[in-house]
């Protein structure tokens, strides 16, 4: 038999499966849909990368199978296109962004094309273009019209350097990311949408789809819900309150200081009585030059600083309290103050201790008179007046109740997420089609009017303030008012990135509509998407975007499901072979090319799904795709060993039977690992076997064919298959033929393996013993046989002189 040619049959079959357009998804289709789903890609100029592969492989192989099983398949591919890195390029360079981008697509088709995904083409989109923005931007024009989407102004972190908005993620430990450069905390107008308006739905939403259970838990803590009370704490010598949402109003009575947020409108609004402004002004400066994330973090030193001259009043006490400020409140979640009950909470506990500030407990674990502090479990409440006694959950609902009967206080549920800062100052994204008019104010640019879009300029450089580049084009910026027709200003502030990747899901079902967002019969015969795979580091925030567009869309009629995922699963973290993230520094990172070129695109993708389990972080390993592309050859090799006969070999019937079963089942549940070892178990009972049916092979590379497309497809060929495998059908099982009727075991002799044996299942023990016996005959004397045991269905064991 001819040896197998990796190089040029997956070139060949490549083109072929483009040439029949395969893959192409069918509208409307009297199959079955599926719609799988995958996050796609940013187009980097450092092209494809092995992330990328262990990204979208599952998803493939999942896509394969489900065509084989008869069903209309819609896998589509497109380009997260807009975002930073492309413009920071174009900074550099002085390459427009357009250009870097066409480029890059480019590179990414040709090695995604490489990798044999069954990608249907001919939805491709990208984000960047003006056809699929101007989507975008009418989706945010919906959102305006709602009130969902707002101006406001916010303290954002921003590097004067690079004269840009930061991310938590790009600013960490108060340095820009790029330049590093000081980060500082900055009060701009920015956009936002109105997610929290969304929060309620959005958990209830987690009810109707299937989500591993670490991407609903996360969703759930992204959301932070939380049921309480609004407080108000009177100001000594003020008619004012200072207003505290909080968890634990049972604990009141434990309140021994009150914490602000160094941006609390309170510190200016009483500078006159502040008797260390400067000291509590300098304070304020420090947290500027502080990201979120460094703020919130609970490992930390806490700092703060008392405000001298002005006191609160405990309302169930009526005892007096210091205020602090301290750069771990924060000014987004609740009112921005918090009451500290520092027996009661850990943080407040360090902080208090710390700051000598007083700890009174009023929880007390049953039974005991001694507690450790701070105490933070459940007990009965002590030193709490008309709580005394009760366990925490009733004391709960009681004093909520005593401050909404004596108006110091109301029922409250409040979430930790907050409105979506939905803004960036720079060029290259989509234009929010908003004109600023002196008489009408904000103005909607009209339907008619999208898309609006972005004009050619040579400087990409965002202004000294963080102003967008695009304030400097004055021919694009100036305007009529669509209202009053009077002089007016286009917004110069483009959309984030996560804009384009909250709905790219639903333009795949309609990719060149121009009338509309997509025609309405195909969003209902392909939504929801079936299964959506990608990776944990999304499961937050581009999950909970997408979901917020997704059930506002449905509010106001454009899609007919409430929820845009049936299912979403997520992969692990790919790890260099020392075990570290790969990155170009640490010189661990693994080119997809090169793997492709040496090894093949179907050894690649075995060896991707084989290294490890899919959830788990997985450590990428050279000697895996060699494994792979062995277990290739050996694949390959068993034409060879194709006999006469009709039908399944009746010896291999039963293992084939069992082989369907447990491949079908694994890829259901993406155990890719598993299913890939029953196979090389399959194969190995091929080789054992010697020789096999055309049918044991069919089945066997149908059931390879998802994973190892090329391949299989070659020895389909080979063997003059109906078609194209791709084409095919995935086998079926006969729950009857799962039972082995024979089985090999094992004749030791003084602890040696002497023989084997062929019995059937329900042999009797005299039988399986003299079949034993006649086995050794010429290694052992019958007479000389001290003592025989036959351990049912797995071994005979024999003593003899």
């Amino acid at each position: 038999m001819k040896e197998y040619d990796f190089r040029q049959a997956e070139k060949k079959w490549q083109k072929e499966w483009e040439r029949q357009n395969v893959f192409h998804a069918e509208d409307f289709s009297k199959k079955e849909k599926f719609y799988g789903l995958i996050e796609f890609p940013y187009p980097s100029g450092s092209g494809l990368h092995i992330g990328h592969i262990r990204a979208y492989t599952p998803l493939e192989v999942i896509s394969r199978k489900k065509r084989l099983e008869g069903r209309n398949v819609l896998f589509p591919i497109g380009w997260d296109a807009f975002g930073l890195p492309t413009e920071n390029y174009a900074i550099k360079t002085g390459i427009h962004p357009r250009k870097v981008t066409d480029e890059n697509i480019k590179i990414f088709t040709e090695q995604l094309r490489s990798i044999g995904y069954s990608f249907d083409w001919s939805r491709e989109l990208d984000t960047s273009g003006e056809e699929y923005y101007k989507w975008t931007q009418w989706i945010f024009l919906k959102l305006y019209e709602k009130g969902l989407a707002y101006k406001d102004h916010t303290y954002v972190n921003f590097c004067p350097e690079c004269r840009v908005v930061l991310s938590n993620e790009e600013s960490q430990g108060g340095k820009c990311d790029r330049c590093d450069s000081d980060v500082v905390q900055k009060e701009k107008e920015v956009w936002m949408l109105k997610i929290t308006d969304y929060a309620e739905k959005l958990l209830e939403g987690l009810d109707e789809v299937n989500y591993i259970p670490m991407v609903r838990v996360s969703q759930e803590n992204w959301i932070g819900k939380s049921a309480g009370a609004e407080v108000n704490f009177k100001l000594e010598g003020e008619d004012t309150n200072l207003r505290v949402f909080t968890t634990r109003p049972d604990t009141l009575f434990g309140a021994t200081f009150m914490v602000i947020a160094p941006e609390h409108p309170m510190i200016e609004q009483f500078k006159n009585r502040i008797q260390n402004l400067t000291e509590v002004e300098q304070y304020r400066e420090q947290a500027k030059k502080k990201t979120e994330f460094e703020r919130v973090e609970l490992a930390k030193e806490k700092t703060g600083i008392e405000i001298k001259g002005i006191k609160a009043i405990n309302p169930v006490t009526q005892g007096e309290m210091p205020i602090w400020v301290a750069d771990y409140v924060m000014m987004g979640y609740g009112t921005g103050a918090i009451m500290a009950v520092p027996a009661h909470d850990t943080r407040d506990f360090e902080f208090a201790t710390k700051f000598d500030i007083p700890i009174v407990q009023v929880i007390q674990k049953a039974g005991e008179e001694e507690t450790t502090l701070p105490f933070t479990e459940d007990g009965i409440m002590i030193h709490s007046d008309f709580l005394n006694g009760m366990d925490v959950k009733k004391s709960k609902e009681e004093m909520i109740q005593y401050l909404e009967k004596q108006k110091m206080g109301t029922r409250k549920i409040n979430y930790k997420m907050k409105d979506w800062a939905f803004a960036r100052q720079r060029y290259w994204g989509e234009p929010v089609p908003i004109i600023h008019c002196p008489v009408c104010g904000m103005v909607a640019v009209p339907e008619k009017d999208l898309p609006v879009t972005l004009p050619d300029v040579k400087n990409f450089k965002p202004g000294v303030d963080g102003e967008s580049p695009l304030a400097d084009i004055h021919e694009w910026v100036n305007v009529k008012c669509p209202k009053c027709g009077m002089d007016a200003k286009r917004e110069t502030d483009t959309m984030p990135q996560w804009a384009g990747s909250s709905w790219y899901f639903l333009r795949y079902i309609d990719p060149h509509n121009h009338e509309e967002l997509g025609d309405k019969k195909k969003l209902d015969y392909w939504m929801n998407v079936d299964w959506y795979s990608g990776g944990m580091e999304h499961v937050t925030r581009h999950l909970i975007y997408s979901r917020f567009w997704h059930r506002f869309l449905y509010d106001i009629g454009v899609v007919s499901t409430r929820e845009p995922y049936a299912k979403r699963t997520a992969h692990g973290l790919l790890l260099g072979s020392d075990g570290e993230k790969m990155s170009k520094s640490r010189g661990n990172v693994v080119n997809p090319n090169e793997m492709v070129e040496t090894y093949g695109a179907d050894a690649f993708r075995l060896a991707m799904l084989f290294v490890g389990d899919y959830e788990n972080a997985i450590v990428w390993s050279e000697d895996t795709i060699r494994g792979a592309k062995r277990f290739l050859e050996r694949t390959f090799k068993l034409l060879d060993l194709v006999a006469e006969g009709k039908g399944y070999s009746k010896e291999l019937e039963a293992p084939i039977h069992k082989t369907i079963k447990g491949v079908s089942e694994d890829l259901e549940n993406a155990k890719f690992n598993t299913a890939i070892a029953k196979l090389m178990t399959l194969i190995n009972t091929f080789y054992d076997h010697k020789k096999i049916t055309r049918e044991d092979l069919l089945t066997f590379i149908t059931l390879l064919n998802p994973i190892a497309p090329h391949i299989t497809e070659e020895m389909w060929q080979e063997m003059n298959g109906k078609g194209l495998l791709a084409l095919g059908t995935w086998p079926s099982y006969d729950p009857a033929k799962l039972i082995e009727k024979e089985i090999e075991i094992p004749i030791q002799v003084n602890g040696k393996v002497k023989a084997k044996i062929v019995i059937a299942i329900d042999e009797t023990e005299e039988s399986v013993l003299e079949k034993a016996r006649e086995s050794l005959k010429g290694m052992v004397d019958v007479k000389e046989i001290v003592k025989q045991i036959y351990v049912q269905g797995k071994i005979v064991n024999i003593v003899a002189k």
